[in-house]
């Protein structure tokens, strides 16, 4: 399959919310009130965690057939460890998660190896499961400077 380009923008609104979108599609984010938010909505960080497991999900859905595996149920739950100091420069250390973990939950009459076997294809296959837990190249195109259109002197 040819290289795909993905695009997305995020336009800081009043205080911490921010309105992020992608195709046709809107998202609040805004942080807790004791980040400085408003609390209206998921922080970012709560987002990448929706973000694996929805995409473990829909692994899981798009190949459920392959592996012979009738899904009654799928569901994951993620929790991460995320020391805000660094976010807020209190301490030197690592902005980002230093730990996600999450449980998969599988209502299925096919056995526990069967399961097993298409979970560990899910973590292979996971976009945002490989994003996460290997380097990416982060890119900063340039710096845009917006400024009011000139003003005109006669």
């Amino acid at each position: 399959m040819p290289l795909e380009t993905f695009t997305a923008s995020a336009h800081l609104q009043e205080g911490m919310v921010v309105k992020a979108r992608s195709r046709n599609f809107e998202i609040t984010i805004d942080e807790p009130k004791s980040l400085g938010g408003t609390d209206t909505a998921m922080n970012p960080v709560e987002v990448v965690l929706c973000a694996l497991g929805a995409c473990q999900s829909i692994v899981a859905r798009a190949y459920a057939r392959k592996f012979n595996i009738q899904l009654e149920q799928f569901w994951v739950e993620l929790e991460g460890d995320l020391d805000t100091d660094g976010f807020m420069n209190k301490s030197d250390v690592r902005r980002g998660y230093s730990e996600i973990r999450y449980n998969i939950h599988v209502k299925s009459n096919a056995s526990y190896e069967q399961v097993e076997q298409f979970v560990q294809f899910i973590e292979r296959t996971c976009p945002v499961g490989d994003t996460i837990s290997a380097p990416v190249r982060l890119v900063l195109n340039g710096i845009i400077l917006e400024q009011d259109s000139p003003q005109v002197t006669t």
